[in-house]
């Protein structure tokens, strides 16, 4: 009989330990409902995210044809020119938050692995998602597969996504690692397939070694539908120890002496290189990116990302 392997905590997650993130949900948005200055998505266009009924949008002169109803009658007393309030439609959005578990979210340094790291901010955006009303569901991928859980507004489904998403953590530990950006540029059409358009779409990855034909799918998301983007990182992927050490795959071994300075540089500029050149591009398609790391507590970090709902009322 085979001796049961005891692993660190936080190399694997648990429902339970997902289920524990929904008080987090209540400290950030990620809606830019009117245009709040802590939605990570305000100020990015005259967002079509959600609600149910009317938006007012502005006060302006009366023209022929308005809605008479609409009329502000207190600014025009006090301009004397006839001016009426104009509302936009509100339109709800289902969500669909994409979690990477594919061979590379398999590594930690120091706390958590970013596996881990993904599967708590999945859980805590799903649940802030379900609080505000919408319909959330999700897609995760691995280097042998993915599941896709249609959204839906119910804490059922939010726990049977919470369920794959943990099916699919405690399978890395056997799963056969396969090319990072092939993964990515198999899942990202499918996404695309799936969305169509008017959709709020969160991908949270480590996108190591995106190409471009990576980007040109999540480019093609973003044309009709709102687009986050959450990077999950790991200290030792841009600052090594001080020390000599040997890192190793499945297949090969090098030495590392942390202590040499132009490979401690090398290793930071590749990161930042890497980070920065993605960031770039996800500009160009108004594409907002966030990193999350995996050693500072997830709801600091959110609270920092996005600020306190009430910080700036």
């Amino acid at each position: 009989m085979s001796k049961k392997v005891e692993y660190p905590e936080n190399v694997f997650v648990s429902l339970t330990d997902l289920l524990k993130k929904e008080h987090t949900a209540h400290s950030f948005t990620l809606l830019a409902r009117k245009h709040k200055v802590n939605s990570i998505l305000s100020g990015k266009h005259a967002s079509k995210l959600r609600g149910r009924g009317l938006d007012f949008e502005e006060v302006r002169n009366y023209v022929k044809g308005d809605d008479i109803r609409n009329i502000d009658w207190k600014v025009t007393a006090r301009t004397q020119k006839t001016h009426t309030r104009v509302y936009t439609e509100e339109k709800e959005k289902p969500v669909l938050i994409v979690v990477d578990q594919s061979k590379s979210m398999f590594f930690g340094s120091v706390h958590k692995t970013k596996a881990v790291v993904a599967a708590e901010l999945a859980a805590v955006t799903a649940f802030r998602v379900f609080k505000e009303g919408d319909r959330v569901g999700g897609v995760i991928f691995a280097d042998e597969g993915f599941d896709v859980v249609a959204p839906k507004r119910s804490r059922k489904n939010i726990i049977h996504f919470l369920e794959k998403i943990v099916k699919r953590n405690h399978d890395l530990i056997v799963s056969k690692a396969d090319a990072h950006d092939e993964t990515l540029n198999a899942v990202i059409p499918r996404v695309h397939n799936i969305v169509t358009h008017d959709y709020l779409v969160v991908i949270i990855s480590d996108f190591l070694r995106y190409s471009p034909a990576v980007i040109k799918a999540i480019s093609g998301i973003s044309m009709h539908n709102d687009l986050i983007l959450a990077k999950i990182s790991d200290p030792m992927e841009y600052a090594i120890p001080d020390t000599k050490f040997v890192a190793s795959n499945q297949t090969h071994q090098i030495v590392v002496d942390g202590k040499n300075k132009s490979i401690k540089k090398a290793f930071k500029e590749g990161f930042e290189g890497d980070f920065y050149a993605f960031k770039d591009e996800m500009k160009k398609y108004q594409i907002p990116i966030f990193n999350i790391d995996t050693v500072t507590d997830l709801d600091l970090q959110l609270t920092e990302v996005f600020g306190k709902m009430n910080a700036r009322r």
